[in-house]
């Protein structure tokens, strides 16, 4: 069997189909604060593609990485009076708990940006040596013009890519690039900030030679999906593309997945805006399996308002399905659902319609991850 999955790159849902060992990245959290409903959102429907891919028979190798250096990170630690390692580290235990307590499959791995620092400087060594990178004003920028399949990722339009550039951290008024589209690799370190020896200056990575780095070094050169919320598309994961394969020449990532935004009050739920509902608080009064249902019965690419009504369905769906107990009503139907772009509302719907007829599904949940079994 075939799963047909949307590919951001091609702009339509077409076959995937990797080989028995399944390589997958995700770009996780920079750790300097709770895991959010946003951040289960997206791992989410990662965790349903492998359990499909695993059902299967696929292996799946998923990492996850942590971003332990950033300006985000530094900025809270300095806030706060504490060595920014530390809370990385007090953050990324929370998190993995969070994720653990949703019942996700572990990553193959979670490794720290600051754990690949000589890869970082392998890399923008290789970028400086071909071309595709310069030194000015301290910092190294990666060359966009020397690069011909920048955009065909997010397919934006010149002007669509600095203005979200500009929100997203790009800077793009920076005098020293040559181009406001051009990006940090690597930048001086401010007095207070972590900094690192390297050919060009002491300092520390810009935040996309980090995954190419990890990812490459866990996973190889080419990966067969690569993916998180769909904000990374632009302009993390088309820089991302960039400076890999200007590195190695090869296909960076074969298939590229994106998850829609969750949104609270109107707004893209978000740290930098503070509306946010916690996955901790969440767990203290809900199941796992209740939230995972909430969240599964929105398609993964659509963004949606996250509501308390949505919590109170799943709860009230959740007990329909335990009171029927064991069975493999609708196994297969939920796996063509999967199998159809991941449309795990249709599947929740297949569920709902056997349970009614008063068959036991547990083995169905079971694929989403769901326990009806006490």
């Amino acid at each position: 069997m075939t799963m047909n999955i949307y590919d951001t790159a091609k702009q339509a849902v077409v076959p995937f189909t990797p080989d028995h060992l399944v390589t997958m990245y995700t770009c996780g959290i920079t750790p300097y604060d709770s895991a959010h409903i946003g951040h289960v959102a997206t791992y989410l429907a990662y965790d349903v593609l492998q359990r499909r891919l695993r059902d299967l028979g696929h292996e799946t190798r998923c990492v996850r990485n942590v971003t332990d250096v950033d300006d985000d990170l530094l900025r809270k630690a300095r806030q706060l009076g504490v060595y920014y390692l530390d809370l990385a580290a007090e953050e990324t235990l929370k998190f993995d708990g969070s994720m653990a307590a949703m019942k996700f499959l572990p990553s193959y791995s979670e490794p720290r940006a600051t754990s690949a620092i000589s890869e970082i400087l392998k890399c923008i060594g290789s970028l400086l040596e071909s071309g595709h990178a310069y030194q000015s004003g301290g910092a190294v920028y990666f060359d966009v013009s020397t690069y011909s399949r920048f955009g065909e990722i997010s397919h934006f339009d010149r002007e669509t890519m600095l203005v979200l550039s500009e929100e997203r951290g790009g800077n793009v008024t920076d005098p020293n690039k040559r181009d406001p589209l051009d990006f940090v690799l690597w930048q001086p370190s401010l007095e207070d900030e972590p900094s690192w020896e390297s050919r060009w200056g002491g300092g520390r990575p810009g935040w996309h030679i980090e995954c190419s780095a990890l990812a490459m070094r866990d996973l190889g050169p080419s990966i067969d999906l690569h993916g998180g919320g769909a904000d990374l598309i632009y302009p993390h994961h088309e820089c991302e593309a960039a400076q890999s394969e200007s590195v190695t020449g090869k296909q960076f990532v074969r298939h590229w997945m994106h998850v829609g935004m969750v949104r609270l009050g109107g707004e893209k739920m978000s740290k930098s805006l503070g509306n946010l509902v916690f996955v901790n608080d969440l767990l203290e009064c809900h199941e796992p399996d209740a939230i995972r249902l909430a969240l599964l019965s929105q398609h993964y690419r659509s963004s949606f308002e996250w509501s308390d009504d949505l919590l109170a369905d799943a709860e009230s769906q959740l007990a329909r399905w335990r009171s029927t107990g064991p069975g493999d009503r609708s196994v297969e139907a939920v796996r063509g659902c999967l199998d159809n772009d991941l449309d795990t509302p249709a599947a929740l719907a297949e569920i709902d319609e056997a349970v009614a007829a008063g068959h036991g599904v547990s083995v169905a949940a079971e694929l989403l991850g769901v326990s009806t079994l006490s």
